[in-house]
């Protein structure tokens, strides 16, 4: 078809198909950690609820940190180990650092590469903006080399122009929507954590006892 949105872009001038190439890379990514995130937070949840009823379940010290060995994702799981692992927990005061130390180091995982996301949702946009710019721009250097205004003359090259700002939002939405639920869920597993953080710091600090 003489007006496909493939042959617009092949039809585009160089600055205006680095800018698609650019918003590719940005909507490829931002897909893949969506994916990505999905599974995690899936599987991070899942091992917590394990653990957390493995712990409830009144089990002794080593056979926690056996069953938490075996769960790589949960922050819970992952919690215990680090500071069941660490030498430093001597005293109450130790314990509660160690807890606040390794809480930082999970809530971080938790939230990992949802930056990413964000920045894709924010500069997106203006990145497809530019190319529209600049493709009208050209549209317009068009009309003055051809000595005419013509809607045929014009039409073509203020298509091009737009297919950037297009681009730019189908890579922005999914990124904004992404991110600010897979950061609702992180906020909500680390609340979790920090609750469990306190029946820890009480296991611990009788464990050192």
């Amino acid at each position: 078809m003489q007006g496909s949105t493939i042959q617009l872009i092949l039809h585009a001038g160089y600055v205006v198909k680095g800018i698609l190439v650019i918003l590719l890379f940005f909507s490829v990514f931002s897909w893949a950690i969506i994916f990505y995130k999905h599974r995690y937070f899936s599987k991070a949840s899942k091992e917590s609820d394990s653990f957390l009823r493995t712990f409830r379940a009144g089990r002794d010290v080593k056979g926690l940190f056996s069953a938490a060995r075996g769960l790589g994702l949960s922050p819970l799981a992952s919690l215990f180990k680090s500071v069941y692992a660490d030498e430093g927990r001597t005293s109450r005061d130790e314990v509660k650092r160690l807890l606040r130390r390794y809480e930082a180091l999970e809530a971080a995982k938790l939230q990992s590469y949802l930056n990413f996301l964000a920045t894709t949702g924010s500069t997106t946009p203006f990145i497809g903006l530019f190319g529209t710019v600049w493709g009208i721009m050209d549209a317009f250097r068009g009309i003055g080399a051809a000595g005419s205004a013509s809607l045929a003359i014009v039409a073509p090259g203020i298509a091009e122009a737009l297919i950037t700002t297009a681009a730019g939002l189908a890579a922005a939405i999914p990124g904004v929507v992404a991110f600010n639920y897979y950061l609702s869920r992180a906020k909500m597993m680390i609340i979790e954590m920090e609750d469990f953080s306190e029946e820890l710091f009480e296991f611990f600090t009788k464990e050192a006892q």
